[in-house]
């Protein structure tokens, strides 16, 4: 299940307020939902943005993918970069995997003769001329 933290709309006819919703990403827009984290007000000044962090960051710990306009509320509020700041964290204890290096053939070079000859040639030209 592709769980993902997004908005749910609500409120009147040209009045929009959000819910920040955790859903399953196969789920309409303002259908079933997991868990409400927050809550965001656009139409406000300044607009209202209202996360709970510890919920936030629990989702986004078990995997759960925000969307674009989530993902920068949780900019604005400081959630992303608490979550970033723990990411260095969990990639120093999986080791990566080493690449077998590939094996590069040679490539055909041409026949030396042939190719000291022209220059032979031409490096007498280029001295008489000075």
């Amino acid at each position: 299940m592709a769980v993902k933290i997004r908005l749910m709309r609500v409120g009147k006819k040209k009045q929009p307020t959000y819910r920040v919703v955790v859903a399953d990403g196969r789920s309409p827009r303002d259908g079933r939902y997991i868990e409400i984290i927050g809550q965001y007000g656009p139409r406000q000044e300044p607009s209202h943005v209202a996360i709970d962090d510890d919920k936030a960051l629990a989702w986004l710990r078990q995997g759960a993918q925000p969307t674009e306009q989530v993902r920068k509320l949780l900019e604005s509020t400081g959630v992303w970069e608490r979550f970033k700041a723990e990411r260095p964290k969990a990639a120093a204890r999986h080791k990566p995997r080493q690449q077998k290096a590939k094996q590069v053939k040679p490539v055909a070079e041409p026949a030396p003769a042939a190719a000291q000859a022209p220059a032979e040639e031409s490096a007498p030209a280029e001295e008489t001329e000075s």
